[in-house]
């Protein structure tokens, strides 16, 4: 199983994060991003344009980029460029966001239009991505015969994770994805999930079989169970704003080593062949979270007999 380690919040530490999970044996890093958020959010592309330069053999995923924030045109160029820059190792991670609507009504984009925002956007990136002249005129982007030049460094352009947990989000991933890329989801959804977006492929006249899975979790590991799952439930309510306490056992990670692999193992029975791990916790502790997983879960992940490659 591929395992992806998500950067902590110390923007100023990316470069330096990324360089030692690559030391540590993770296949991938990530972050998240937000125009405006409940706390500090980075911007994807610039914040791995750091850990590139940083690291030479993981991946980087934006998990997730609010696609509908970003003219088309001007989300595949920085993609592009990232892809470039980093000699062929990003990832793009789509979701259409809303959780916090002042980012929308600060970028000008009405929220309500997010979703036909993002399908449009996925349909221009992979156009443009072609290498080919591009022509398009939707309801949001015109493109008149200009080209992506250079194009991105993977042939078609980056994997594209397709993230969410709605009916047009598994639409969406049946269409575009190379990857679904659910969160806050058990195994017993995900294995569900999994299977309508490759039905969905199929539908679209894709082979559904290309379509990884992987899953998104918040979590942490300690030898004290309990101490793990309390700051992991504090973390995430507070991101979140709401109260984790009776979802921690169903969709977040905590626990000791062993209680750990365990759920990770029931995540790659349902198909997940990748998974994000999102460490909660902060400066030392956050650190001390890394390193524990890195000695006690990583190693029996990636030696697992479902360990399949990442594109």
């Amino acid at each position: 199983m591929k395992v992806i380690v998500t950067l902590g919040p110390d923007q100023q530490s990316a470069a330096a994060e990324a360089a030692a999970a690559e030391a540590a044996g993770f296949d991938g890093v990530s972050t998240g991003e937000h125009l405006f958020f409940h706390g500090g959010m980075p911007n994807a592309f610039v914040l791995l344009a750091a850990a590139a330069g940083a690291t030479t053999r993981v991946r980087l995923l934006s998990s997730l980029t609010v696609l509908p924030l970003y003219p088309a045109a001007l989300a595949a160029k920085l993609a592009t460029t990232l892809d470039q820059a980093s000699g062929g190792r990003f990832d793009l991670g789509v979701g259409v966001g809303g959780e916090y609507p002042k980012e929308f009504v600060a970028a000008g984009v009405p929220v309500h239009e997010r979703g036909r925002r993002t399908d449009e956007a996925l349909e221009v990136l992979t156009r443009l991505w072609s290498g080919e002249n591009t022509d398009f005129q939707g309801a949001y982007t015109t493109i008149s015969g200009v080209r992506m030049q250079p194009p991105p460094v993977q042939p078609g352009g980056p994997p594209i994770w397709v993230g969410g947990r709605r009916p047009a989000a598994i639409r969406r991933a049946g269409r575009y994805a190379d990857v679904w890329f659910p969160y806050m989801y058990s195994p017993e959804q995900f294995a569900e999930s999994l299977a309508r977006v490759r039905d969905e492929a199929e539908r679209n006249g894709r082979d559904p079989s290309t379509i990884r899975g992987a899953i998104h979790c918040w979590g942490g590991v300690d030898e004290d169970p309990a101490r793990s799952r309390a700051e992991v439930i504090d973390m995430v309510s507070t991101t979140y704003q709401q109260d984790f306490t009776g979802l921690a056992d169903r969709y977040l990670l905590h626990g000791t080593p062993e209680r750990v692999r365990s759920r990770i193992v029931e995540y790659q029975d349902a198909g997940a062949s990748e998974l994000v791990f999102c460490p909660v916790g902060e400066g030392v502790r956050r650190d001390r979270i890394v390193e524990l997983f890195a000695a006690e879960v990583l190693p029996s992940l990636q030696k697992s007999k479902y360990s399949t490659s990442l594109l």
